[in-house]
């Protein structure tokens, strides 16, 4: 039985320059000299002792992770992060659908953050072209590249251009993997392509795309560094899934290439760092997954991830103590995912109550003076 799904084809499509934004990055960025808020003692200790352990891994050649919700590029903390990868204290960035996007949408624009409630009684809210447009098709392309979700995204604005294959060429790959076994997964991404072409009238070539401030993106930087940037979206929860040239299985492709990325890195987490600000749902859920996978090969291998410090930082306060193990499913703290999740996950594990700007500008300055 097919269920009817909504024709996005309908949908009256807006460009992004109409859009009122309440974030101008050009105005409002955030640089690694600015002096951090007040933080806690505890929390202060817990900044020194990070610094520590990045600068001993990066000595020793071990990963530094940083896992951030969407709220770390919306509070224009670009070119405090893009400043932790070119000092080389950062070797993975991860960041939710969110948080390529706002980073887009600065790189691009200038701007980002709309105003949800106004634009969504308005029927507008996530519905705009362009948006919509260049993520979708960054994603496409670079699926057939075989790039990851933030890498296309990344590229793209290093660029401010795509390349988009003749269809002879997605036609004779497609020809080509018939009949070989396994069939190659190229060629279903060549497909994706393919359609999309045919579907928006596509022409091959260099489609220029400026992006005026691509200096304030971070993935951009990425790119530009050869760190790995990766995505991990869900589908629905990103306003690129309203516009009509968004397509699932580029999606799925490219995130799935970046998840296997991260974990990859966190495979060899041992003596390493991961941090994980402002994200109370895609770093513990993408970590504990991948740290799983990570401790079943390398306990094939006769080895175990027991040496690697996680620093969670979040404003939430916690008032269980959590050298009791974990809280009863009736207390409140049960529920601090972002806690919880990592208090399983063995190793070291610091949580840090503060705002995200004020914890990364002292990890900054913390970094600088040693």
């Amino acid at each position: 039985m097919a269920f009817q799904m909504l024709d996005r084809n309908r949908l009256m499509l807006r460009p992004l320059a109409e859009r009122t934004n309440r974030t101008d990055v050009r105005r409002k960025a955030i640089y690694p000299d600015r002096e951090p808020g007040p933080l806690k003692d505890e929390v202060r200790r817990t900044v020194a002792l990070t610094a520590g352990r990045i600068r001993r891994a990066r000595d020793e050649g071990r990963p530094v992770m940083l896992a951030f919700g969407a709220h770390t590029i919306k509070n224009c903390l670009g070119p405090v992060l893009i400043h932790m990868m070119e000092q080389g204290w950062l070797t993975h960035m991860a960041t939710n659908g969110a948080g390529i996007i706002h980073d887009w949408e600065f790189a691009y624009l200038g701007e980002s953050s709309e105003h949800v409630a106004r634009n969504l009684c308005a029927g507008q809210f996530g519905i705009w072209d362009e948006t919509g447009y260049y993520l979708n098709l960054a994603i496409i392309v670079g699926a057939w590249r075989g790039m990851g979700y933030g890498q296309s995204v990344g590229a793209m604005i290093s660029q401010e251009a795509l390349e988009i294959p003749d269809r002879e060429v997605l036609i004779e790959e497609v020809r080509g993997a018939a009949g070989k076994v396994p069939l190659p997964e190229s060629a279903g991404a060549a497909c994706d392509l393919l359609w999309t072409m045919d579907r928006f009238g596509l022409p091959a070539g260099r489609m220029q795309i400026p992006h005026p401030h691509k200096g304030f993106s971070v993935q951009a930087a990425a790119h530009r560094l050869g760190v790995p940037f990766t995505g991990h979206p869900m589908i629905g929860h990103d306003i690129i899934y309203t516009h009509p040239l968004n397509h699932g299985g580029a999606v799925g492709r490219a995130a799935l290439r970046d998840f296997l990325i991260f974990a990859h890195a966190v495979s060899d987490l041992e003596g390493g760092v991961y941090m994980s600000v402002g994200s109370a749902v895609m770093s513990p859920m993408i970590f504990e997954k991948s740290l799983s996978m990570a401790q079943n090969l390398a306990i094939q291998a006769g080895t175990h991830i027991d040496n690697h410090l996680m620093v969670v930082v979040d404003l939430q306060e916690s008032t269980w103590d959590w050298s009791r193990g974990e809280p009863p499913e009736d207390h409140p703290d049960y529920y601090l995912r972002y806690y919880k999740t990592f208090h399983r996950m063995g190793g070291e594990l610091h949580y840090a109550c503060a705002d995200n700007r004020d914890f990364l500008l002292a990890l900054c300055r913390e970094l600088k003076q040693g």
